[in-house]
């Protein structure tokens, strides 16, 4: 049986892609564009009684793009769940604080320091939101600020509740603008993105077999860069389905939609793990034809090629019936005698066990085994029995949060906010008075996370702020007798900006602050001329970027370089843990947990490395992009060959219920597995240390102060027969495999020839784990060489040897203890 395959090229893929991504930015742009019309409609000509109470109509479009960013009805149902919350922590306690102090009493440094001390509380907590905090602290400086500007005309209970009311107004308008004409659902975007995503296996899955089966090296690396095309459509399919699905209570956007779910009868389990079990195979099949020696491959013959060609007609339709990710429309199913042809065409392979030279071959015929098994078998977890899950152990995360609450960290950056808030308060105060809130609220509405680069966030934010301010002005001098149709010129700036916040160059902090900035031009009045409006407000805007970046020097300063290397020391600590985790008797569970923890990490790692590599360097040492990203690759590759390596752990175990002599397989693979973990892990353990070191200067001098002597012949420090794998040398890895194979080859010849269905189960498992095992090798080698070269980046002058300075924090932490 013969098929033809027939795949898009990867100019109309890409094409396609493009279409998708505008038709899906100008949707968002123009709920955006609704969101601010209702509110420029409410503000600018609502009635004079409604009004009067909405002081601050420039705040309620910045809640509009605070909750409306690529936003779904979830997101703003949410959006408004937090701007409540904010409320509470802003307006509220502000409403205290003035009625207790009075605003004819305040001066300028007591308004700072109560909008400090404000801003530290609002920050300390962990769990709240960043757009609840971002929202507080901008209700913060207007109660404050303003109260101080107006002094005894301040009306002490009103004026909080025309911060709250203006907040409302943003929030209320933002979940219209998601209602009309149509709810955007994100069961819908997910549902949608499921389909794509499933078109993108099946295309990628016809590449990597014609990849396998061609003649030469030629044709197999066209249809590889092909499907590595769509590999990249594919991963950010993945990461989009991701952030829609429930994580934590309160949080994901699919939760807010419960009701609609209901009424659409659509419930959802977890997509992005269904989604996540089939992109896991494709990954594995692409490592296979990359490690490939040579083409044409040996043991691909017109037999087996016409197997591959059977399986790929078979997952492709069974693809088609899995599109969707709703269950409710998974009625049809892939019928039962077409699932047991295809486990027989898998019965009729060839049990014979592989060289090394086979073992890639061998592999994607495993990794063909689970992608089908997990487009057809996959059963996800009911949502009820995850909340049940997430409801048991949100007891044990109270008392970890309310530790978490004084950890140093948190400490820092609440420090960090409520510093920077308090001095762009006061100098804004001194060099306007008038215009000083913007100073304020460009620290406020702008404050980063834990985890963003302060340097490149600040840059942004100041040419998206200017930008958008030369934009209001240009259009108030064109239109300054209209105002109608200059409120309409804000029309075509947001749907640029929803554009620009998607761009390299800008960002979403950009692109942010370029909306908001024309958006308090153009959508206000009664503010005086607009040119000196925006003089007014770039230059208190700068006096708060400028203490904001100050107290990120002074402090800490959290640099994207900086912020990556702490992040790959994470990374490879938990590559450490799952690397500890194989095992066969490990617990399945946990070692998912430490597999999916591991994935968390690398993608993390990944957005750090991208916003990095566009930061300005300043008087810092350069950042060596070129070493992290090969770093993130080989991480990458391990992530997923630990999981692959797991499934056939697992497949091997139920050959135990089938009749298989398996304490002679156990013991054998047992310990063949701990020698691997020995030499795996003890290299492993080394990069982290290496990398969670602030430098090599300081290591040496704590030795030096402590007069702490590594003397590696003395036997105090580890032995170097554990490190083998930080040497260039292959043969003590060749060594291990050549001994596992042919372990493994014995073994399978005592399996007897009647029971061929499950030799060919063992074989394709055992030769998976054998690839697994030496890809697993290979890239823990080149981590190492590339922590070596990171090192030897940051100390030029110095001889790097990574046993040796590994040997040095070993005897610093003995010592310490």
């Amino acid at each position: 049986m013969t098929k033809t395959t027939s795949t898009a090229s990867p100019t109309t893929t890409t094409t396609h892609e493009r279409r998708t991504k505008w038709r899906s930015r100008l949707i968002v742009a123009l709920r955006t564009v609704l969101a601010c019309s209702i509110v420029g409609s409410i503000t600018l000509y609502g009635p004079d009684i409604i009004t009067r109470q909405l002081a601050f109509p420039a705040y309620s479009y910045t809640t509009v793009i605070l909750i409306v960013t690529d936003a779904t009805l979830g997101d703003a149902m949410r959006g408004c769940y937090h701007a409540l919350c904010a409320t509470v922590q802003g307006a509220l306690p502000g409403l205290l604080s003035l009625w207790v102090i009075g605003p004819a009493r305040l001066t300028e440094s007591t308004t700072a320091l109560a909008v400090a001390l404000s801003a530290f509380v609002v920050a300390l907590p962990e769990s709240t939101h960043l757009i609840c905090k971002r929202i507080a602290m901008g209700q913060i400086v207007l109660l404050y600020v303003m109260a101080f500007v107006q002094g005894a005309e301040t009306d002490v209970f009103m004026h909080p509740l025309r911060v709250a009311a203006s907040t409302a107004v943003g929030a209320v308008a933002a979940v219209l603008a998601l209602l009309f004409p149509y709810p955007r659902l994100a069961c819908c975007k997910v549902k949608k993105k499921c389909n794509l995503f499933a078109e993108n296996a099946s295309e990628r899955l016809s590449l990597f077999v014609l990849a396998l089966c061609s003649q030469d090296k030629t044709s197999a690396l066209a249809s590889l860069s092909q499907a590595q095309l769509l590999s990249k459509t594919g991963s950010k399919l993945l990461q989009s389905i991701k952030l829609k699905q429930v994580i934590k209570p309160l949080e994901g956007s699919m939760q807010w939609e419960k009701p609609w779910n209901r009424f659409l009868q659509s419930h959802h389990n977890n997509p992005g793990e269904r989604v996540q079990s089939l992109e896991t195979p494709m990954r594995g099949m692409e490592i296979a034809i990359n490690c490939c020696p040579s083409f044409p491959v040996r043991v691909v013959d017109s037999e087996l090629k016409s197997l591959l060609q059977r399986l790929e007609e078979h997952i492709s339709l069974t693809l088609r019936h899995v599109k969707c990710s709703l269950p409710s429309d998974c009625s049809s199913t892939v019928p039962e005698t077409n699932r047991e042809e295809v486990y027989k065409s898998f019965h009729t392979f060839k049990a014979i066990f592989p060289t090394y030279e086979d073992l890639p071959s061998f592999f994607f015929i495993f990794c063909m085994k689970i992608l089908y098994h997990e487009s057809v078998m996959t059963q996800l977890n009911n949502l009820a029995t995850n909340t049940k899950e997430q409801t048991n152990s949100h007891k044990h995360d109270c008392l970890s949060r309310l530790m978490g609450l004084f950890s140093n960290e948190r400490l820092v950056f609440a420090l960090k906010c409520s510093l920077s808030l308090g001095l762009a308060v006061l100098f804004g105060l001194n060099f306007n008075k008038e215009d000083s809130i913007w100073s304020g609220l460009t620290v406020g509405l702008g404050i980063a996370s834990t985890g963003e680069a302060t340097f490149k966030v600040a840059n942004l934010r100041a040419q998206g702020t200017v930008l958008g301010s030369i934009y209001g002005v240009f259009g108030c001098f064109l239109l300054q007798r209209f105002m109608t149709i200059r409120f309409l010129s804000l029309l075509p700036w947001i749907i640029f900006t929803s554009f620009l916040r998607h761009s390299k160059m800008y960002g979403q902090a950009g692109g942010m602050a370029a909306i908001i900035a024309a958006l308090l031009i153009l959508g206000r009045k009664n503010y005086g001329p607009s040119n000196e409006f925006a003089f007014a407000r770039i230059m208190e805007s700068f006096i708060g970027l400028f203490c904001y970046i100050l107290v990120e020097i002074l402090l800490q300063p959290t640099r994207a370089a900086t912020l990556a290397k702490i992040q790959l020391s994470q990374t490879i600590g938990t590559l450490y843990e799952c690397s500890e985790s194989i095992s066969l008797n490990s617990i399945e569970k946990l070692k998912e947990n430490k597999q999916e923890e591991l994935r968390i990490q690398v993608s993390k790692l990944g957005k750090i490395i991208a916003e990095a590599e566009g930061e300005p360097n300043f008087w810092f040492l350069p950042f060596h992009g070129a070493c992290y990203s090969k770093l993130l690759g080989s991480l990458t590759k391990m992530m997923e060959l630990l999981v692959l390596g797991a499934h056939a752990i697992s497949l091997l175990r139920e050959s135990h219920g089938l009749g298989v002599a398996w304490k002679d397989l156990l013991e054998q693979i047992d310990g063949d597995l701990e020698l691997f973990k020995k030499m795996i892990c003890s290299s492993v353990d080394c990069c982290e240390a290496i990398t969670s070191m602030k430098s090599l200067e300081t290591l040496e001098k704590e030795l030096r102060m402590k007069n702490i002597c590594c003397d590696i012949e003395l036997g105090k420090s580890p032995s170097p027969d554990q490190f083998k794998l930080l040497s260039a040398n292959d043969d003590e890895m060749e060594m291990f495999l050549s001994s596992f194979l042919q372990n493994s080859k014995q073994f399978t010849d005592k399996i007897h020839a009647g029971e061929g269905e499950l030799k060919s189960q063992v074989v394709l498992c055992l030769s998976a784990l054998g690839f697994c095992m030496e890809g697993l090798m290979k890239e823990t080698r080149e981590i190492a060489m590339g922590v070596k070269e990171l090192v030897q980046w940051e100390n030029p002058s110095c001889h790097v040897n990574l046993y040796e300075i590994y040997c040095k924090i070993q005897s610093k932490e003995f010592v310490g203890r």
